[in-house]
């Protein structure tokens, strides 16, 4: 007998300022719908129904009052920026839809009409927060696109700084996809923080990336070595967008490609022979493919496609992801996930230098405290280093 078919929207930029991201958003929904679609015990398959909005925010709410309405779809994987999911999540609480988000964000926020996949802020900005004081210093310069993304990490960070006693040297917000940057790179390397912190995101990101390089190396300084540049966003995806000034920045992440697991040698394989042209996987990516193996497990779990039934289904399901064990929290629909610490190289890949012992629960308003701090506050360094 046939299955049959449920249509799953998509709404992410290929194109645009992000578009690589976006790309490899895609690539990772396709390899999950393509395993359950040949999984002999799902009694269903999915179809992609894509949108683009071409890195537009505003395009984002036509793109999904299209499916939502017009196709009468309940199920949408989409968004990567913060604001295109603040954009469009009114539409998804009007409609009784459900979003399932598939990128790291800056928290803030739990929604019962949105599953996230991607890490939430003590899973990302706190652990880089926590290894930046611990082993590069309390002086850093933080630079952003303009935008809630780069708002609410730069002031987790910006507190964590005075928290120490450090200082933050410098501040600055440009318009998502500005490339205009090397006055900033020189001010930068004339201020000379212990670190850089960076929310930039896409072209934006990439030309800062190889400007601040070129200012460093003019006044003889060893940029990664002396001038780090740290994000919680930088993925595989980005590093051959960059160039010659790709390797030695630090990233914080619940996925690199490197991770040494069973689940991961699999994906990775999938990947490279399928999508080996967008670079090696990435963060992004994995989330898509978690959001889609969740979604179709949430549906079979529920044995219906109707929104109540399946985000009843969604709370507490848990997926042998390639980053390793992920929990959808029965509570605030985020997921536990282990937080890691990589560094790029030249190779467009991550050395992983610290990770959790374990995933970490999901905190996106940082309010948990414990007798370590190690999920949520800035206290001793509980990570671990990879032998």
């Amino acid at each position: 007998m046939e299955k049959q078919a449920l249509d799953i929207g998509i709404v992410i930029s290929t194109t645009g300022s992000y578009g690589a991201i976006g790309q490899s958003i895609c690539a990772g929904a396709q390899l999950a719908m393509d395993e359950v679609n040949t999984d002999p015990a799902t009694p269903f398959k999915l179809r992609a129904v894509m949108k683009d909005p071409g890195g537009v925010t505003t395009a984002y709410s036509d793109a999904v009052q299209s499916l939502i309405v017009d196709q009468k779809l309940t199920h949408i994987l989409g968004c990567y920026t913060s604001s295109s999911r603040k954009e469009v999540l009114p539409l998804f609480e009007k409609y009784d839809a459900l979003l399932w988000y598939p990128s790291h964000y800056e928290g803030f926020e739990t929604s019962d009409n949105v599953i996230y996949t991607g890490a939430a802020p003590n899973q990302h900005i706190v652990p880089l927060a926590r290894h930046l004081l611990n082993h590069h210093g309390n002086r850093g310069w933080l630079v952003g696109s303009n935008y809630i993304w780069a708002w609410e990490n730069n002031r987790i960070l910006r507190e964590a700084l005075m928290d120490s006693g450090g200082a933050v040297l410098g501040e600055r917000y440009f318009p998502v996809g500005e490339t205009d940057l090397g006055l900033l790179a020189e001010q930068i390397v004339r201020d000379r923080p212990d670190f850089v912190f960076n929310t930039l995101i896409g072209d934006s990101c990439y030309t800062f990336f190889r400007l601040l390089r070129a200012a460093a190396e003019a006044a003889g300084i060893d940029q990664p070595a002396e001038l780090p540049i740290a994000s919680c966003s930088l993925s595989e995806a980005e590093l051959p967008l960059i160039g010659d000034a790709a390797a030695g920045h630090l990233s914080s992440s619940v996925y690199f490609s490197t991770i040494k697991s069973q689940e991961n040698a699999r994906f990775t394989a999938s990947w490279e022979q399928r999508f080996g042209h967008l670079g090696h996987a990435c963060a992004d990516a994995e989330a898509a493919y978690i959001a889609i193996h969740m979604l179709a497990g949430s549906i079979a779990r529920a044995g219906s496609v109707a929104f109540a039934d399946v985000r009843a289904a969604s709370r507490g399901l848990k997926f042998s992801a390639p980053q390793g064990l992920v929990t959808i929290d029965p509570e605030n629909l985020h997921c536990c996930m282990r937080p890691r610490i990589g560094r790029s190289t030249s190779a467009g890949t991550f050395d992983i230098l610290y990770e959790e012992r374990g995933p970490v629960r999901p905190d996106p308003y940082l309010v948990w405290a414990s007798a370590t701090q190690s999920d949520t506050r800035l206290g001793p360094d509980h990570l671990r280093v990879v032998p």
